[in-house]
């Protein structure tokens, strides 16, 4: 595979899927500086004043952004006649493997999935609904992957991936493409990130638009920060409460190509977040707007809700806006049990 992406991909994507998928609505918010959402963000020092937009890509189809690559991996393997008999299998925290069970039932395929045996019901539910074979193995994204490796080694199974293949990442790009659209002059995007899939596409498009893309990471699930520090893809031990949707072990090298900096250093960039504004995020999102998103999708907020701390590098934690910058933050999923955000799971 190759381990590169180009806009190009990304505009071929956009034909293959158009009328496909659902475009992505976008909504104003507060002002950073006067929104109760951002917390102290004035304390920052150059918050104030930012405008924010929230990309709201938890209602595209089967509830998050994971339709779009779905959409263009099958519908080229279409095209080029490599569909097989046998289906296409995956592997998958949950959110993949409901979209690749949703396109496959689109494309009259049978659809495989494989997931952590900890995955959440409401996912569990959702993909028997759309006709898959669930098998549940392990509790963690990597042992699920071994045994769709081995499922489609013997059945000849198309395998596909939750998000290291340059169709799947590609598909994922699309978003920003319609998010550049609506909001003119964006400068920035803050995308959460697990295996780097969407960042990958997301990254790619906005690089071409001369907006900055944020990669944002739990602290304790960071394997994109953890390969940009290494030059290359490397594992890492998954504790977040956003495990479930982020918890890859390690992330794509699509994405390591495409969080590397311009040489004017405006490129993207890679932070981190603690559990506990992931929390605080998607509680303020349900609180003040009536959104309920997993806390793999509030992470990308949690960005502008964190703070440094004088134990932590400050230049690695949070994100905070300049004054007058736009800002769009991806909220990319929303597959989770309404009962858990009365009691969140603890964060570290």
């Amino acid at each position: 595979m190759r381990h590169q992406l180009g806009y190009d991909d990304i505009k071929a994507a956009a034909e293959r899927i158009a009328g496909h998928v659902r475009p992505v609505a976008v909504a104003p918010a507060e002002r950073l500086g006067d929104a109760k959402a951002t917390g102290n963000t004035g304390s920052s020092g150059n918050a104030e004043g930012a405008e924010l937009w929230l990309a709201l890509e938890y209602l595209q189809h089967t509830g998050s952004f994971k339709a779009r690559g779905a959409q263009n991996f099958l519908r080229a393997h279409r095209e080029a006649g490599t569909l097989p008999d046998a289906g296409v299998t995956i592997a998958s925290g949950g959110n993949a493997g409901m979209a690749c069970a949703w396109a496959a039932l689109r494309q009259g395929v049978r659809a495989t999935v494989f997931l952590p045996a900890n995955a959440p019901r409401v996912k569990v539910a959702r993909l028997r609904s759309y006709g898959a074979d669930v098998r549940l193995v392990g509790t963690e994204y990597a042992e699920a992957l071994a045994a769709c490796e081995e499922f489609a080694a013997t059945s000849g199974a198309l395998a596909s991936h939750a998000y290291d293949h340059p169709l799947i990442a590609a598909g994922a790009g699309t978003l920003m493409e319609e998010i550049h659209a609506r909001v003119p002059g964006l400068d920035t995007v803050l995308v959460a990130v697990g295996g780097g899939g969407l960042f990958a596409g997301v990254a790619t498009a906005a690089r071409q638009h001369g907006i900055r893309a944020v990669a944002v990471e739990p602290e304790h699930s960071r394997a994109l920060h953890a390969a940009l520090a290494a030059g290359r893809p490397v594992d890492v031990t998954v504790d977040s409460v956003a495990g479930d949707s982020l918890g890859a072990r390690r992330a794509t090298a699509l994405a390591v190509d495409a969080a590397r900096p311009d040489a004017d250093g405006r490129g993207a960039r890679s932070v981190l977040v603690p559990d506990e504004a992931i929390v605080r995020a998607r509680r303020e999102l349900w609180e003040d707007r009536r959104i309920l998103v997993e806390h793999g999708a509030a992470t990308a907020l949690a960005a502008l809700l964190t703070e440094p701390e004088t134990n932590r590098d400050s230049d690695d934690y949070g994100y905070r806006p300049a004054d007058g910058e736009k800002v769009c933050v991806v909220l990319c999923g929303a597959n989770t049990d309404p009962a858990t955000l009365s009691a969140s799971p603890e964060p570290r």
